[in-house]
């Protein structure tokens, strides 16, 4: 996921109704793929391990092909059909696994069309200190850490026993199921019509999305567990100002102006002062400016050179933009192309935007999915789950199917520290959150 390490959980400002105590308990199927999940919780975390000790970060395409070849074959025993859509050629990146599974009885007779979503790719590089699964010392059995045991490796381990035990009760042949897994979530490929042309062709035949992605869990391994119904985007801003050189004596003059760092400082201080609105950040992540600059093609260091009686011609600054929906983000854009063309004198200065993750606004459909999960916790004796506010954790690919279907955010495992050696998982949330998908797919793929 694209984001920094997971923050507390916060509420919504949603009054959602209690759903505990209010369910009968799970039918007979219900209760076979609970008990199918338990006896096969063992193994789902020895399958966990296997995976995790298969680097895959982003850029180690081998590695990811290699979590591939591991997880296809499950896949396959499960029924559904499955095809490896390579992406190096295209966006430099690894490919996506596409797994159908589709209705007996033709398309939209089975229900619920579902749509899967995840990803097998870690930040954690090759070159990374934080390679291999290991169980947390003191935390008695309960906390694993290693590279992706949360984000999202342990999700797949989620998808792949919520499906099993559907597949034991004998209901995964009445669902129609599409599964697309990413190679390049946390660092996604270009285009973005070619790198995410699976997910969004897959959604455009779908009726609603579940994301695998890791999910928060309010107070630890004890606290209580939380889903997402909305993410925010995540896209970059390059701000590149230019002025007039000369001696420094003729700053602010009529001749030479203020030269680009003013302008520069100019329109970050504007921003910081005229954009503020809630659901928003925008953060200024490298600044540079002088006689003479270099930005390097990775975008993401540089070097300047100047004198201090010299006035700088030019001057750069990149950061992100980050917003609740897309209307904010049309907004936000605008303003900032506004700020910048406001120029001081005799000094230019233009911003450029880059494709990244759009935002996954909170819709009415979404909430009403939300109700569904919340019915399935109450069947299990489950508390209702607490809703994270969006602008806490980062973007994801839900977004790009957000358009096209309603869908629920972070149905994976439990942990913390994402992104960050250390990074780690609560076991039980393994078995926990395979039982909620299980009967939620199952109950969706029984709706007309």
């Amino acid at each position: 996921m694209h984001k920094s390490s997971y923050l507390p959980v916060i509420l919504l400002a949603l009054s959602l109704p209690s759903f505990a105590h209010a369910q009968d308990a799970p039918n007979p199927t219900e209760a076979a793929m609970v008990k199918t999940i338990d006896a096969g919780t063992p193994s789902d975390i020895a399958f966990l391990e296997k995976i995790v000790n298969i680097n895959s970060g982003t850029l180690n395409l081998p590695g990811v092909i290699k979590v591939k070849d591991t997880i296809e074959p499950e896949l396959q025993s499960l029924g559904f059909t499955t095809k490896w859509n390579p992406m190096d050629q295209l966006t430099q990146r690894a490919g996506d696994l596409v797994a159908e599974h589709p209705c007996p009885q033709g398309k939209g007779h089975c229900g619920k069309r579902l749509l899967l979503i995840g990803h097998m790719d870690t930040v954690f590089e090759p070159s990374s200190t934080f390679q291999k699964y290991s169980i947390v010392p003191g935390s008695n059995g309960r906390i694993a850490t290693g590279p992706g045991t949360a984000d999202m490796k342990g999700g797949l381990v989620v998808m792949l026993a919520a499906l099993r035990a559907m597949r034991a009760a004998g209901v995964l042949d009445k669902a129609e199921i599409t599964i697309v897994l990413s190679g390049d979530e946390e660092r996604h490929g270009s285009p973005l019509s070619i790198a995410r042309g699976d997910m969004i062709a897959a959604a455009k035949r779908s009726d609603l999305a579940l994301e695998f992605e890791n999910a928060g869990r309010d107070g630890g391994i004890d606290g209580k567990d939380a889903v997402r119904i909305g993410r925010r985007s995540a896209s970059l801003w390059t701000v590149e100002a230019t002025g007039k050189t000369g001696h420094s004596s003729g700053i602010f003059g009529e001749g030479m102006g203020y030269g680009a760092i003013y302008e520069l400082t100019r329109i970050l201080d504007e921003f910081r002062k005229e954009l503020p609105e809630p659901g928003l950040t925008y953060n200024v992540g490298m600044v540079l400016g002088g006689a003479t600059l270099t930005v390097a093609p990775t975008g993401v260091e540089g070097s300047a050179t100047g004198k201090a009686n010299v006035i700088p011609p030019t001057a750069i600054a990149k950061g992100d933009l980050r917003t609740l929906n897309e209307e904010q983000t049309d907004r936000v854009k605008k303003k900032m192309e506004a700020i910048v063309r406001d120029h001081l004198a005799k000094t230019g200065a233009r911003i450029d935007f880059e494709e990244g993750y759009p935002a996954m606004g909170v819709t009415p459909a979404s909430e009403a999915l939300l109700a569904k999960l919340q019915k399935v916790n109450a069947t299990l004796g489950y508390d209702p789950e607490l809703v994270t506010d969006p602008i806490f954790g980062g973007a994801g690919d839900i977004a790009f199917v957000a358009p096209y279907v309603p869908g629920l955010v972070g149905v994976g495992a439990m942990g913390a520290g994402a992104h960050a050696e250390g990074e780690t998982v609560y076991l039980d949330s393994i078995p926990k959150q395979a039982k909620r998908m299980a009967i939620l797919m199952y109950r969706l793929s029984q709706e007309k």
